[in-house]
């Protein structure tokens, strides 16, 4: 009889200890899936404000580049730089947007050991230093250090940087800031062919070149203050850039794609405001002709 009692009771400690290990393992279930839950974007809220930041950056950037097209239709008209040649000129134009894109990987260095913000400020000093540097120029070889590889190097800086922090605000509505903030370049081009045009116009190339400086200055550094990085709360596990990725046909298709688009875009984009001043235009209505391109990339 005693023994029998002692049997029960064995048995039940034996299925106590056993349902208190499987409610630990329930539990134990319950927190991972809390730990490893994937982190969802807010979509919306404060990425409204980095959507602004990059529609600007996208305008004081690639919008800017693309008011050489303007400042290329003056040299060529008033002989500027004794001794340059159209290829030297159409080189400078070509320079700065294949820096701005071939820096991609220090740029994705930077970001892994600086930050952000701090990679953001290395493009805002670099393109204004860029502005400023050009209007001092009084040989062409300048303008291939400042106009092209300086400032294509700080565009690639501040484009790069805050195009990779945008889509870590949203999820449904990714496309659709993403639109927004593309727009920047194309009204970004429209406002500075039509003010490098009304610039030299009236106070020449030289201060022009110094009111973009500072006009970039102010909007790059106070759009780089503004915008942040998501990443230390979503904690990615890849790289920003890996070479691994090259081997995928995929890449490559992209990378053939971006060569092809960019090619006759440059084309287009540097040399309208020159052949409409070739068809009998004023250097003014070749800005506006410019602007027009910009206009129609804006709202494509």
């Amino acid at each position: 009889m005693g023994r029998d009692d002692n049997s029960v009771v064995q048995d039940a400690s034996r299925d106590d200890r056993q349902a208190a290990s499987e409610q630990d393992i329930e539990l134990m279930g319950v927190q991972t899936n809390v730990t490893g839950r994937e982190d969802v974007p807010p979509d919306g809220g404060y990425g409204w404000v980095c959507t602004a930041c990059l529609l600007l950056i996208n305008a004081n950037t690639w919008g800017v580049n693309s008011s050489w097209g303007v400042f290329l239709n003056h040299y060529l008209s008033n002989s500027s730089f004794a001794g340059a040649t159209h290829l030297e000129y159409a080189l400078i134009g070509g320079l700065s947007i294949s820096q701005a894109l071939l820096v991609s990987p220090a740029v994705a260095a930077a970001n892994d050991r600086f930050g952000t913000r701090v990679t953001l400020l290395i493009g805002t000093i670099l393109v204004s230093v860029a502005m400023l540097t050009s209007s001092f120029a009084d040989q062409v070889w300048i303008l291939f250090l400042t106009q092209g590889a300086c400032f294509g190097y700080g565009m690639g800086f501040l484009y790069i940087t805050a195009s990779a922090i945008l889509p870590q605000w949203f999820s449904t509505k990714r496309s659709l800031a993403l639109g927004i903030a593309s727009s920047g370049a194309g009204f970004g081009g429209l406002a500075y062919n039509l003010g490098a045009g009304a610039g030299i116009e009236t106070v020449g190339w030289k201060w022009t070149y110094r009111i973009l400086a500072i006009a970039t200055l102010v909007s790059n550094l106070g759009c780089s203050l503004l915008l942040k990085d998501r990443n230390r709360t979503v904690q990615p596990n890849k790289r920003a850039f890996d070479i691994r990725e090259f081997g995928h046909i995929s890449v490559i298709l992209v990378i053939w794609w971006g060569f092809v688009t960019e090619l006759g875009y440059i084309v287009l984009l540097y040399s309208l405001p020159n052949y409409a001043t070739s068809i009998g235009l004023s250097a003014q209505q070749g800005s506006v002709v410019g602007a027009m391109l910009n206009l129609g990339l804006a709202v494509a």
